[in-house]
């Protein structure tokens, strides 16, 4: 459920929307973000929560014995692509407009 709950923040009056991103971040293998072109304005929390999700996903399928280079996660509004770099990883975000596929 982790990857469904990335864009959603729970607070006491319930869920708050976050705009979605463009861009992309890098990660090394100890989940510090290298470089990054998202905008300033989204929350440097979700970063890390997506960046996190993305690492360990990367070393379960290690520790699994399964060859996993690359995961999309392609929601109808967000599309999210991570390459994992040895140890590390680049992700891509990228919003979808209505109507795209």
């Amino acid at each position: 459920m982790g990857f469904l709950n990335l864009l959603t923040k729970r607070g006491s009056q319930g869920a708050t929307l976050v705009r979605l991103p463009t861009g992309s971040f890098t990660l090394d293998p100890g989940g510090r973000i290298v470089a990054s072109t998202l905008p300033r304005s989204f929350p440097a929390g979700k970063v890390r929560q997506i960046g996190d999700l993305v690492l360990s996903t990367f070393q379960a399928a290690r520790e699994a014995g399964i060859p996993l280079t690359e995961l999309i996660a392609d929601y109808a509004a967000l599309k999210l692509t991570a390459r994992e770099l040895r140890g590390g990883a680049i992700i891509f975000l990228a919003p979808r407009s209505l109507g795209q596929k």
